[in-house]
């Protein structure tokens, strides 16, 4: 088995614009509720992000009030 790219595309597509722009919340706004940084959700956002804490997920799941397979989707 060989290990990932790690400066290739992860396989995985965060859909929080969509969201975001469904709910008409800023990222601004969700920082605030979830307390991470503007530029780590961007990071997330942009589909950048090398790995994200269990907590932070769920925290932004229960800020959007989404289930994790609404945030994160294959990309395939």
């Amino acid at each position: 088995m060989t290990p990932p790219n790690e400066d290739g595309p992860t396989g995985v597509h965060c859909r929080l614009d969509e969201l975001l722009a469904q709910r008409g919340m800023t990222l601004t706004a969700l920082s605030e509720m979830v307390g991470v940084s503007v530029v780590n959700l961007s990071v997330l956002k942009n589909d950048r992000a090398k790995a994200i804490r269990y907590s932070t997920l769920s925290a932004i799941c229960r800020a959007l009030d989404c289930e994790i397979g609404d945030l994160l989707v294959r990309a395939d």
